[in-house]
């Protein structure tokens, strides 16, 4: 049920045929887990926040360092050396008061994923490294629970949404073994990419935690910044894929 406040901050929201009353009351009750709070969690957590999204677990276990500050629009230079994660909390709830946001101030690992994967409707990485990357999509594989992924390097970025178990998961694209050699620390980043790239990866959430189908999933969309070129990678799941393979018995036929 929504108040005669939420009437009025969400009514340009409302008026679309594709949320309306009832969506809106879907995305209030819906909650995702956000894993990384810098340039990709930045704007996503401001537009799930904002379209009233009604539950957001906002984990990230570093603090706010002022070289952030260009691409990570959640934060000001007030809280340098604070918890990114406490941060983002604070600046949400003053942003939409009606939601529930819990902070999760700490590096979320294969341990310790599941547990919080387990409470939400939607993950969403935007992490900075291989490793949790996998971890999550381990976790989110073996719970059934649909992901957004997204990654910038330089002026290249891309996103990869899986919301099917027929869908090829991140370790069909990467295995484990995969070896990164370009990361923002080595190779710099742009920050109006990283908000295009956060962004899409808000409408998506919305897509999917609204019901609606993602022209995305099963595939990855990569994006050149500087020729402003998009292209599109249809991607086949593995059937040997150590992760993901289990869950796709029929490619094995």
């Amino acid at each position: 049920m929504l108040s005669d406040e939420e009437y009025l901050r969400y009514g340009r929201q409302l008026m679309l045929s594709e949320i309306g009353e009832a969506g809106q009351a879907r995305l209030k009750a819906k909650s995702v887990l956000i894993v990384g709070l810098g340039g990709l969690g930045s704007p996503l957590a401001l537009y799930l926040a904002g379209a009233g999204v009604g539950t957001l677990w906002l984990a990230d276990g570093d603090t706010l360092d002022s070289s952030n500050l260009p691409r990570q629009i959640l934060y000001t230079g007030e809280g340098v050396r604070r918890s990114k994660a406490e941060l983002a909390r604070e600046r949400l709830a003053e942003h939409n008061p009606h939601l529930e946001l819990i902070a999760i101030n700490q590096r979320l690992d294969g341990q310790s994923l599941p547990e919080f994967v387990a409470e939400v409707d939607l993950v969403v990485d935007c992490c900075d490294n291989l490793p949790t990357r996998h971890a999550i999509n381990a976790a989110c594989v073996a719970q059934g629970k649909p992901w957004i992924s997204a990654a910038v390097v330089g002026w290249q970025g891309q996103l990869m949404v899986r919301s099917a178990p027929e869908q090829a998961c991140y370790a069909c694209l990467y295995p484990a073994d995969t070896e990164i050699r370009e990361s923002c620390q080595s190779s710099g980043v742009t920050g109006p990419l990283v908000g295009v790239m956060g962004s899409l990866q808000a409408l998506e959430a919305l897509k999917l935690l609204l019901g609606l189908p993602s022209p995305v999933a099963g595939t990855l969309r990569r994006f050149d910044a500087l020729a402003h070129e998009w292209q599109t990678l249809h991607l086949p799941a593995d059937p040997d894929c150590p992760v993901c393979g289990s869950a796709i018995p029929a490619l094995k036929d």
